[in-house]
């Protein structure tokens, strides 16, 4: 490896969560270095009304924001709007759509991922990979008839519950709703929520489904052999990470996924490049109950972590490995409920060698906890249980739970205090 560069300032591509993250924390560290921030967008996301919950859980909204807010926020953050074009890591070159090129000390690449589409390049194909493609969707729903929605993740799930005024035909290939999150208990929990909110709606629009049946502008063949004509298909089917722009002349390992593995100092396999958010594939010996999704939480997470690992090599310092991918941890909300996601809670990677323990009130609260030989490997908690810091904590300390037996989900126990 050649020896570190000084010249140049720290650079970042892209405008997402994962980018600007960094970029903010970069121009914390280094108050007096340029930070350039690439993106092709005249927009970036911004995190705003940050809530740390515990811990590890965090609270956030995502904003768009002209890029200029950064700046004016971050003095020492100069935006750049234009598309990457190459990166030459050999000269520490990268070369900009508009003709300009930035040569750099450290860079990190933070492009995210592009929504997986069904079929490229069709008109009545959408892709949908995030709450901002969600809203330009709602304004081509105005006058459509009938959509059908295909893909089973968070968005899926969160387009199913939100779409008003047209018929939604949901296509999923797995048994249960939601696989990327539940299992087909906490599916069927939700599913009645879904059934009972939506069943006065179905049977005002079922009157019009026939009378246009020939006329459709898109019609989709399903693996049960029914075929469905309808406005517009919505591909909602998970995302790949975008790392085309960066690979012509280098010699990035790459994961199974696509994206760019990262060691647990957020580097590539190319020195004095990073890479951070959906771009990247984590590949260092995880902690028994972390794994990566491409979530905003991981994004925000990511590039925070990022922009400490750059600032500790340029400064020759190491860095432990941060707390937040210790245990993975997640909040949402779905059809309106709060969802919390702790651990291994669908029981990832556990084989059979794991047990199950189930608290449901229909309508109310769905707890679901992951055991392993007496300890808590992960949880699943829908609706206001108030259970997640114990139970973060019950899985971070790994603490033998065997003679709690059921009183561990028993409502008449305050669990809390058991562990105070």
């Amino acid at each position: 490896m050649e020896a570190a560069r000084s010249v140049g300032p720290f650079v970042v591509v892209g405008g997402g969560i994962a980018g600007v993250t960094c970029a903010e924390q970069l121009a914390v560290n280094f108050p007096a270095e340029d930070i350039l921030l690439i993106t092709a967008s005249p927009v970036i996301k911004a995190v705003t009304n940050f809530k740390q919950v515990s811990k590890v859980l965090e609270e956030f909204d995502v904003e768009e924001q002209p890029s200029t807010v950064l700046e004016n926020r971050f003095p020492n953050i100069k935006v750049i709007e234009s598309a990457v074009k190459q990166l030459k890591s050999e000269e520490h070159c990268i070369f900009m759509e508009d003709g300009h090129r930035h040569v750099y000390k450290k860079l990190c690449l933070c492009a995210g991922a592009k929504p997986k589409l069904i079929c490229e390049g069709n008109p009545y194909v959408l892709g949908i990979r995030d709450t901002d493609s969600a809203q330009e969707f709602q304004k081509q729903l105005k006058k459509a008839k009938r959509i059908m929605i295909v893909g089973n993740g968070g968005i899926a799930l969160e387009l199913v519950y939100e779409i008003q005024g047209c018929e939604v035909i949901w296509a999923i290939k797995d048994k249960a709703i939601g696989n990327t999150f539940f299992d087909a208990g906490a599916a069927e929990f939700l599913t009645s929520k879904l059934m009972s909110e939506k069943s006065e709606a179905k049977i005002a629009h079922r009157r019009t489904i026939y009378t246009i049946e020939e006329m459709w502008p898109v019609y989709v063949e399903l693996t049960n052999g029914t075929i469905y004509g309808c406005d517009f298909l919505v591909s909602a089917t998970g995302v790949t990470p975008n790392v085309h722009p960066f690979l012509h002349g280098n010699n990035f390992d790459l994961a199974e996924d696509g994206g760019l593995k990262v060691d647990d100092q957020m580097r590539t396999s190319l020195p004095d490049v990073y890479a951070a958010g959906d771009i990247c594939t984590a590949c260092w010996q995880p902690s028994p109950v972390w794994q990566q999704m491409r979530l905003w939480t991981q994004a925000r997470q990511m590039g925070w972590y990022a922009a400490k690992c750059m600032a500790a090599a340029s400064l020759g310092h190491s860095i432990d490995m941060d707390f937040s991918f210790e245990l993975f941890a997640h909040v949402t909300k779905f059809f309106n409920y709060k969802v919390v996601l702790l651990g291994k809670y669908n029981a990832q990677g556990l084989g059979s060698d794991h047990e199950l323990m189930l608290r449901c009130t229909r309508g109310q609260e769905y707890v679901k906890v992951v055991m392993q030989n007496g300890r808590m490997m992960g949880a699943v908690l829908i609706g206001e249980t108030d259970l997640e810091e114990t139970f973060e904590n019950l899985i971070l300390n790994q603490m033998d739970l065997s003679s709690y037996g059921e009183d561990l989900l028993d409502p008449n126990i305050d669990i809390e205090d058991y562990f105070d």
